[in-house]
């Protein structure tokens, strides 16, 4: 028994080693794609400093390394649009601030305009899930205070909404709007979709 410690501690240093090059892997791979979204997994490699057989060790695909970095970024979000606590202000209010939370994602992470990278399915789709939920409570509470119109179901509204912010996304990666332009367009049709005749924020 009094050599446990000391044969767990190997165990530990192996698990500390994987967490950082997974670390290292991802956030390299979000500087590159951002860059160049056809970067291939032994330049991703190179970036992080690591060898392909690492990279390939915890990302068996580069749809698995790519969906770890769109299931990140939705965590993210999710985390952040939590952290805001909008269901303390007005339903319109609080709807262009999780709009703005969603948007500053695509400002941080870049490599989610381009459509390849964009369209591949994460491993986990609860992050896109919980963020979805929290759109759809938020347009339900708006529904039952009257600042959005009841006639549409709220589950439809909030699909419909993240839909046109990928279009929003798409036309950015197009060269069709600039970043502030789509923001603009997104979250205009946002908001009269959900029927509220406000004019919204400008993106921060």
């Amino acid at each position: 028994m009094t050599d446990a410690p000391e044969a767990a501690t190997p165990a530990r240093r192996r698990r500390s080693d994987a967490r950082r090059s997974i670390d290292a892997i991802l956030t390299a791979a979000r500087t590159l794609l951002g860059e160049r979204p056809d970067a291939s997994m032994e330049e991703l490699a190179n970036a992080a400093g690591v060898t392909r057989q690492t990279v390939y060790a915890h990302f068996p695909s580069r749809d698995a390394l790519i969906g770890a970095l769109i299931e990140s970024a939705g965590a993210e979000t999710v985390e952040a649009v939590d952290a805001a606590n909008l269901d303390t202000v007005p339903p319109v209010t609080a709807l262009r601030r999780y709009l703005d939370i969603g948007w500053q994602l695509i400002r941080r992470y870049p490599y989610l305009l381009a459509p390849a990278l964009a369209r591949t399915p994460p491993g986990n789709e609860a992050t896109h899930l919980a963020g979805t939920a929290q759109l759809e409570r938020l347009v339900r509470r708006g529904q039952r205070t009257g600042d959005f119109d009841p006639a549409l179901p709220a589950g439809w509204l909030a699909v419909a909404v993240i839909g046109l912010g990928i279009t929003a996304a798409d036309q950015v990666a197009a060269g069709h709007l600039t970043a502030d332009e789509a923001f603009t367009v997104f979250s205009t049709s946002a908001l009269r979709l959900c029927g509220a005749a406000s004019e919204p924020s400008a993106s921060g």
